[in-house]
């Protein structure tokens, strides 16, 4: 890794200072006590929402790169999208930024193709590669990643009630009669969150389709191949209701489920009793564990598996975008789409990379889980509420609060189709 990033810093520092350095005209030699003219300094510009401890690794990541080449990051950080706006209207954008997949779209005319940055495509599966193209042009490298698609659980209370992790779709539905017919409750599924009540009941659906009707599907939903009052849709709705409106499945019924904060809902599973087994949550859920039951211990008192059955990962990503193609910017396309990139980003607990590289280098207990279930899945698809514009996240939430408060669910799928095909117009 080294020799390469040697090579790397010898050919910018070659290039720019044939760049640099104009010869001067034949009938005006220097003086001999003129110095050397040193090549300038390479910059890149930065633009990207992390803070704090995500800023740090970002970088831990960064540093063997800019220790190699010597290039100066300039970064700006800010969870403000209009900041990115002006820069980019004003026609100063930063030479890179991270950001979400719509930008891509939104910027599109502005932003190199990564390929012609010298990015290296084999190390990302085409799933990785196809919501980062726009157009036929790929505009975007997938660089951190996060899951959804997982359920958390106290790995002692399953043995001592005998339980065991479900590998199947239906070997979970068969756990969640078991334990009902023991006593237990095998759901908390409380979704209170303010104006965005209903978001934890979108991601339980969109994973009981990536396990009924795979990510092939969920893809055609967002893109409105396929109409969201479709049959799969339906199923995956009824599916939920059951679980989500019915004491014997989840804490409080269908009112629990309403008024139970997403927070509450994630510390009843590990709770001392426990008011229900099991918790359909993202990545996120691990640390808030951890926060509220400063004691408990991942691996013991609580830990995930992945949706059984489940055809591929519900997640987000965030994207590198490139706006200029200096041969700074190119060197660090290299970099973090290489082999070495991605092991790094692994390394540095900076949550998943999409890169194959990372395979075999997370530290962290909880990411080498993760990892392995990013590196073996056959899709990965967005949330779709966050993917369909037009307000249809929000319409989406709505739907799924009326539904489990007894709203009629033709009726409810037959509007959120006119909504989809109003946004995908």
């Amino acid at each position: 890794m080294k020799k390469v990033f040697k090579l790397l810093a010898i050919g910018l520092v070659l290039s720019l200072a044939l760049m640099a350095c104009q010869p001067a005209p034949a009938e005006e030699a220097p003086a001999e006590e003129a110095p050397a003219e040193e090549a300038p300094v390479q910059e890149i510009t930065m633009l990207y929402q992390w803070s704090g401890a995500e800023e740090e690794r970002l970088n831990e990541i960064l540093k063997p790169f800019v220790d190699a080449t010597g290039i100066v990051i300039k970064p700006e950080s800010t969870r403000d999208q209009a900041l990115l706006d002006t820069k980019v209207q004003a026609g100063t954008p930063p030479d890179i930024a991270f950001w979400n997949v719509a930008q891509l779209i939104q910027y599109e005319n502005d932003l190199q193709p990564m390929d012609t940055l010298g990015a290296s495509g084999e190390n990302y599966a085409d799933f990785f590669k196809t919501p980062g193209t726009v157009n036929g042009k790929w505009l975007g490298l997938p660089v951190k990643a996060d899951i959804k698609t997982i359920v958390w659980y106290s790995p002692v209370i399953f043995e001592a009630k005998g339980y065991t992790v479900p590998t199947t779709w239906a070997e979970l539905d068969t756990l969640v009669e078991l334990m009902v017919a023991n006593g237990d409750v095998p759901w908390s599924m409380g979704m209170e969150s303010g104006d965005a009540t209903g978001w934890t009941g979108s991601d339980f659906i969109q994973d009981i389709m990536l396990a009924q009707q795979g990510p092939q599907y969920v893809l055609d939903l967002i893109s409105g191949a396929v109409s969201y009052d479709d049959a799969g849709v339906k199923q995956a709705y009824e599916t939920y209701g059951k679980w989500a409106m019915d004491p014997t499945y989840t804490v409080g019924g269908a009112q629990g489920t309403l008024s139970t904060g997403f927070l509450d809902a994630i510390y009843k599973v590990f709770s001392d009793p426990p008011e229900a087994m099991m918790v359909k949550q993202s990545g996120f859920a691990g640390g808030e564990v951890a926060k509220q039951y400063p004691d408990l211990e991942y691996g013991t008192d609580y830990d995930f598996f992945a949706v059984p059955g489940a055809q591929g990962l519900q997640g987000g990503a965030d994207w590198m975008m490139a706006f200029t193609d200096t041969p700074a910017v190119k060197a660090l396309v290299a970099y973090l789409s290489s082999v070495d990139g991605g092991a790094n980003w692994a390394k540095a607990s900076f949550d998943l990379s999409p890169n194959k590289g990372a395979a075999g280098s997370y530290v962290d207990p909880a990411l080498i889980k993760k990892g392995n279930a990013l590196a073996n899945t056959k899709g990965f698809t967005p949330d779709i509420g966050d993917t369909i514009p037009g307000g249809f996240g929000s319409a989406e939430f709505k739907a799924i609060t009326d539904y489990v408060n007894g709203g009629d669910l033709d009726t409810i799928l037959a509007t959120l189709a006119e909504t989809q095909s109003d946004a995908l117009k």
